[in-house]
């Protein structure tokens, strides 16, 4: 009997028959031959399939995703990786908390500069926070 499956990325790409049972099919499909390759040059078939093999069946999508985004990480940075693209979001993150602490500073500072006597009415008699 036989398949009428096509090859997974993985097993056309190590020139191979793909087996029933192919660790690789689910997460490499044959549409998308690039994601193999990828990842492929680096961790190489042997580990990643070692890989997979060792995690439970419903971790294996997450584990294939991220090991694709690592290596294209490190393809695009050879040096930092997605540790870089961790690294800016970090300091992305920290910038945008200062600006926010100072933004709320002057908001306070201006709230107390209009209002010394009433902290929380505006001139107009209205909250400036309307509750819905």
């Amino acid at each position: 009997m036989t398949s009428t499956r096509s090859r997974c990325a993985a097993c056309k790409y190590l020139r191979r028959k793909c087996p029933s049972d192919c660790i690789f099919s689910p997460y490499f499909p044959s549409d998308d031959p690039q994601r193999f390759s990828c990842v492929h040059r680096i961790y190489g078939a042997s580990n990643i399939g070692k890989m997979l093999k060792q995690l439970p069946v419903q971790l294996r999508a997450d584990a294939a995703n991220s090991l694709y985004f690592e290596a294209h990480s490190r393809e695009a940075d050879p040096v930092y990786g997605c540790v870089g693209i961790i690294t800016n979001l970090n300091e992305e993150i920290h910038d945008a908390e200062t600006e926010l602490a100072k933004i709320q500073a002057h908001i306070g500072v201006h709230h107390q500069t209009k209002n010394p006597e009433d902290g929380e009415a505006s001139q107009s008699g209205h909250s400036p926070v309307q509750q819905q």
